[in-house]
C-alpha cells in the first residue's frame, strides 16, 4: 500500500455502469471523462487508460493539458473504431452499417456480441489522434501484451512516435495478452505507474530551478 488517492470508473456502457455499448460514441465517452476529471479531482492528474481508455486519455489530456501531468497505456487503442474495427468489416457489414445504422461483430469477452453505429464510426473519425503529432509533453508509459489479439501490440509503438513528449517509456511484455491482469502484469503496471510519478516529479524540479 503507497496511501496513493485515485478515482476508477467503468465507461457509460461498460462493466459496472448504466446504459448500452452501442448508445455511446468516443467524443460521449470523452465528456464523461473529462466530467470525472473536472468535478472529482483537483489538481494535476495522471491518467490511466486501457484499451478504448488509452484512446480517451490521449483526447482528455489534449482538452485539459494543465491538468494531465503524465499517462499510462494498458494495451491502449487509439483509433481502433477506423483501423481496427471498420477495416476488419466484410463489405456485407459496411454495408448494413450504411444502410441498416448498425452492425454486430462476435465479443471475445461474453456471448452478446458488440454492436457498432454508424453514429459510432462517424464520431470516430472525427476524433482520430494517430494520423498527426499528439502535442502532450509530460512523462508517458505505455504497456502491451505481445500475445495481444485484441489490439495489436505494434498500435503502442505507433502511439509512442506520434507523441511530443521525449519522456516516453513503451513496454511490451511477451507473454502478456490484451487484459495485461495477472499477477507478474499488474506488478509491471505499478512500475510504470512509479516511473511516470517519478518523471514528473523530476520535470517539476527542473523547471522550477530555471531562473525566472
Amino acid at each position: 500500500m503507497q496511501g496513493r488517492a485515485f478515482v476508477r470508473f467503468d465507461q457509460m456502457g461498460h462493466g459496472a455502469s448504466s446504459g448500452r455499448f452501442d448508445e455511446g460514441t468516443i467524443s460521449a465517452w470523452v465528456e464523461d471523462t473529462l466530467a470525472v476529471l473536472d468535478t472529482l479531482t483537483e489538481g494535476p492528474q495522471i491518467l490511466v487508460g486501457s484499451s478504448m481508455g488509452g484512446w480517451l486519455m490521449l483526447l482528455a489530456a489534449r482538452a485539459r493539458p494543465q491538468r494531465v501531468a503524465g499517462l499510462v497505456g494498458i494495451a491502449a487503442a487509439p483509433d481502433f473504431s477506423e483501423d481496427l474495427t471498420w477495416s476488419a468489416l466484410s463489405p456485407a457489414q459496411r454495408q448494413d452499417v450504411e444502410t441498416q445504422g448498425r452492425t454486430e461483430i462476435p465479443c471475445p469477452y461474453s456471448e452478446r456480441p458488440y454492436v457498432f453505429t454508424k453514429a459510432f464510426f462517424e464520431d470516430g473519425r472525427q476524433n482520430l489522434v494517430l494520423r498527426t503529432p499528439l502535442p502532450f509533453d509530460g512523462p508517458v508509459c505505455l504497456l502491451h501484451g505481445q500475445q495481444d489479439d485484441t489490439v495489436p501490440w505494434d498500435t503502442s509503438v505507433r502511439l509512442a512516435d506520434h507523441l511530443r513528449s521525449a519522456s516516453v517509456e513503451c513496454i511490451l511484455i511477451k507473454s502478456g495478452d490484451h487484459r495485461l491482469s495477472r499477477p507478474q502484469d499488474l506488478a509491471c503496471l505499478g512500475r510504470a505507474l512509479d516511473s511516470v510519478l517519478e518523471r514528473q516529479k523530476e520535470g517539476n524540479r527542473a523547471v522550477s530551478s530555471v531562473p525566472g
